[in-house]
């Protein structure tokens, strides 16, 4: 192969002599180091990324549940991640499920309602139509244990205390929910009277949470009650009757009471006046006693002496009576000597003769 010939003028002296195979290599190998900067960067970019997109946060008011491959991740109350940071992986290895614990739910139920308008119900106004009969597509309601018909609704408020179960055993648990009340309102109104409905819807709720709490328990939800209100009303074409049986009622339990009051004052005081009796006798009786015990002492005092002398015992008794006669009589009378020579006479009235009373003057 002949040799290149290269003009004289383009040399340099002291000039190395660089071939075009250098040159391409050379620019070659500057293009790699570019690329490899740019690779390191790139997956230090990447692994960034990735590490912070494993990271997730929950919040104070809710629970989340890591899913690998559609299966928690974790064995009993681990499987919850609770507030703070948490890893996991990528999406779709691993899916997170966030379950808000912290604020109550609310349902109602108003299957056994009558048909409401809402604008109606904002402006406040209720009360079911006064139809000549029931309308089924129109509206519902219960059959009562004495066979009435009442309408009812409830609200339910209700928070989450089993996450897993509530998330993971059911598609829609709400509507586990829903249904767990109606079937308590049902099945509480056919086991009472309308009236006891109608006149004691505590008695009446009370009876529908006591079912609701077995029903979600044998469901296991995982749900708790906070509060459950409801409401009855009787259909309009014998609401009037209803009001009168309750007002009757109402009239009746009054009268009761009244009654109870009085029986309860006239008992205390009966009772008050027989203490009272009884603690006067008890105190007679015991005056008595002492006063016949201090007599005994005395005359087993007096004994011995009597024993020595009666009869100067009897005359000194005589004279101490007398003394006290004259003593405590408020009349006495003292007769001058007969003139035959007889005795001057004392004369004691011990009882005075009741004296005859004025009668009060009156002004003609």
């Amino acid at each position: 192969m002949a040799d290149e010939t290269i003009p004289s003028g383009n040399l340099r002296a002291g000039s190395p002599r660089i071939s075009p195979d250098d040159a391409s290599s050379q620019a070659l190998s500057e293009a790699l180091g570019s690329s490899l900067v740019l690779i390191r960067i790139l997956g230090a970019f990447l692994l960034a990324a990735f590490v912070f997109s494993c990271v997730f946060t929950v919040k104070p008011n809710e629970v989340a549940v890591v899913l690998r491959f559609g299966k928690p991740v974790g064995e009993g109350r681990d499987i919850l991640r609770t507030n703070g940071l948490h890893f996991a992986l990528p999406y779709p290895i691993d899916e997170i499920v966030r379950i808000g614990v912290g604020d109550s739910k609310v349902v109602r139920t108003t299957n056994a309602w009558y048909t409401v308008d809402p604008a109606a119900e904002a402006a406040g106004v209720t009360g079911a139509p006064d139809n000549a009969q029931l309308n089924p597509s129109d509206g519902g309601y219960v059959l009562t244990g004495d066979g009435n018909i009442l309408h009812v609704r409830a609200t339910l408020r209700y928070r989450i205390g089993d996450p897993v179960a509530y998330t993971f055993n059911f598609a829609a648990a709400s509507n586990i929910v829903v249904n767990c009340l109606n079937n308590a309102i049902s099945w509480a109104a056919s086991r009472t009277k309308a009236d006891a409905i109608y006149g004691d819807i505590a008695s009446f709720r009370d009876a529908v949470r006591q079912r609701l709490a077995e029903q979600l328990g044998v469901a296991n939800l995982g749900v708790l009650i906070e509060g459950l209100d409801v409401e009855r009303v009787a259909p309009g074409y014998v609401k009037g009757f209803f009001d009168a049986v309750i007002t009757a009622g109402q009239a009746r339990s009054k009268s009761i009471n009244d009654a109870q009051g009085e029986y309860d004052r006239v008992t205390r005081e009966a009772k008050g006046e027989a203490d009272r009796i009884v603690a006067q006798g008890q105190a007679a009786a015991d005056q008595l006693v002492q006063g016949l015990a201090a007599e005994s002492r005395f005359f087993e005092d007096q004994l011995a002496t009597y024993r020595q002398n009666p009869a100067l015992y009897r005359d000194r008794l005589r004279v101490d009576t007398i003394t006290r006669i004259l003593t405590n009589a408020p009349d006495k009378f003292f007769l001058p000597s007969r003139a035959d020579g007889g005795r001057r006479e004392v004369r004691i009235q011990l009882n005075r003769e009741p004296q005859p009373q004025k009668r009060p003057e009156t002004g003609r």
